[in-house]
């Protein structure tokens, strides 16, 4: 399991992937692992920066020891391909395809992707790790949700909207300022409404190896498409549905159940007791490590 450690956290104001959440100071990640190592996933790769390396692992990386193997891999902007460097004046991440990207080194197999920001629940890690138990190169799944189910009461998300048909995924569209408005989901950008129950991705995804080889060349592609080379984000999404449009087999994983995250400060206290409530109703133990 890779999963995406290494954002900023501009809108939240602080590192949310370290920060404890859970009723004995658990992080969101945390619960993420123990749902993945639970569905039959042994190893953890974390995709994270180089300055908050020290605090990671005394923090993190330091539960899991014994219990599963941990590698940490880093993201950075000077990561490029080669012959390519680094633009005057960019200073902001090239986004979560790139995260992905630094651990092109580190999977040599099947494996799962998660956001450290993100609860998917039990049913979307146990989904995906059973149907990447059967699936070959070649093929790709993307664990969906229901736009509704995944909204904060305080501010536009983004999401990738999925189009479905088949079971399988025809094309995933990122969407930047979606949000509630007069009751019902709302793209800001298109200023349309949207069904609640539009399936949508949050970085759930199973890949074979293969697919890092066109995530590292899907970069440097964009790169050379770039006008504002200080702006612009390499979206995992976006590359996902690159990569279908060149013969990737997506298919679309309807299991995943129950969804929270933190995307403001405002989220944090349902996000509390929404973990309480999972404690105190037995989904969970008291203490996640030795229960590992």
């Amino acid at each position: 399991m890779v999963l995406l450690a290494a954002g900023m956290g501009s809108r939240y104001g602080g590192l949310k992937q370290l920060e404890p959440f859970g009723p004995h100071g658990e992080t969101l990640m945390d619960y993420s692992v123990f749902d993945a190592a639970r569905a039959g996933f042994t190893r953890l790769v974390f995709v994270i920066r180089r300055d908050f390396e020290p605090e990671f692992r005394a923090k993190v990386a330091s539960k899991y020891a014994g219990r599963l193997a941990v590698d940490l891999v880093f993201q950075s902007l000077d990561d490029l391909p080669q012959g390519v460097r680094l633009p005057a004046g960019r200073v902001k991440p090239w986004g979560t395809g790139h995260a992905l990207r630094a651990a092109r080194q580190a999977v040599a197999g099947p494996f799962g992707v998660v956001n450290a920001d993100d609860y998917y629940g039990r049913d979307g890690l146990a989904g995906l790790a059973q149907w990447l138990a059967a699936s070959k190169e070649g093929q790709a799944a993307a664990v969906t949700y229901p736009l509704g189910a995944t909204l904060s009461r305080h501010g536009a998300v983004s999401r990738g909207v999925c189009a479905v048909e088949g079971g399988r995924l025809r094309s995933v569209t990122e969407r930047l300022r979606l949000g509630w408005k007069d009751g019902a989901a709302w793209d800001g950008d298109a200023a349309v409404a949207m069904p609640l129950d539009t399936p949508v991705s949050l970085n759930l995804f199973g890949f074979q190896p293969g697919f890092m080889r066109q995530l590292d060349q899907g970069f440097g592609r964009f790169l050379e498409g770039l006008t504002d080379p200080t702006k612009g984000e390499y979206q995992l999404p976006t590359q996902v549905d690159r990569a279908m449009q060149e013969g990737l087999e997506v298919h679309a994983l309807a299991c995943g159940k129950r969804w929270f995250g933190i995307t403001y400060p405002e989220d944090k206290a349902p996000v509390q007791a929404q973990l309480q409530a999972l404690t105190d109703d037995g989904s969970y133990p008291r203490d996640l490590f030795k229960a590992l």
